[in-house]
């Protein structure tokens, strides 16, 4: 069954990085949505696709990625450049064009996901900042195939948060 963790808008924060990575080593990839204000090849970073956030200054990161995991396609960006404060359309055109089944970004510090047409849009939250709610927050998205997929999202201490999970699935592939 493949899991992916997906985290955003860590805006300097070690401990809590690794000790995110080192709960969930059972992932078969790890998204980091940008903000993490580290150095593109800090320790913390290893083992993430990476996009280059608003305050990430180095110039080796890239501001979009994609990522084959298992027949599900991801586009990772931060979203500061796709408008993700006002509309999800951008980002929805740009995951049409790379062919992604799912949308991960962050910016916005608010935790949450929706389906829209065939692309499921996922922001993590913020590990360090929340917007709109107490908790700082993650994401484990997994599935067994494409009408089983489970998206739950975690306190950075590694408590789920029942309020917020979603079952969906994925459109079949032409």
């Amino acid at each position: 069954m493949p899991k992916v963790l997906i985290v955003s808008d860590t805006h300097g924060l070690k401990n809590e990085v690794v000790e995110i990575k080192e709960r969930h080593r059972d992932v078969d990839a790890m998204i980091h949505c940008g903000d993490s204000e580290l150095a593109y090849d800090a320790e913390e970073l290893e083992g993430f696709t990476y996009a280059k956030g608003n305050c990430d200054f180095e110039p080796e990161m890239e501001e979009e990625q994609t990522l084959q995991v298992g027949e599900v396609r991801f586009l990772v960006v931060h979203g500061h450049l796709h408008q993700i404060k006002s509309t999800l359309m951008p980002l929805s055109y740009r995951a049409e064009e790379v062919g992604a089944q799912v949308a991960c970004f962050g910016h916005s510090h608010l935790a949450g996901a929706e389906k829209v047409g065939d692309t499921l849009f996922i922001n993590p939250g913020s590990a360090r900042l929340p917007r709109d709610r107490e908790e700082p927050t993650y994401a484990i998205l997994e599935w067994k195939d494409v009408n089983d997929v489970q998206l739950q999202f975690y306190h950075v201490n590694g408590d789920p948060m029942p309020d917020l999970q979603m079952t969906t699935e994925f459109a079949a592939k032409n």
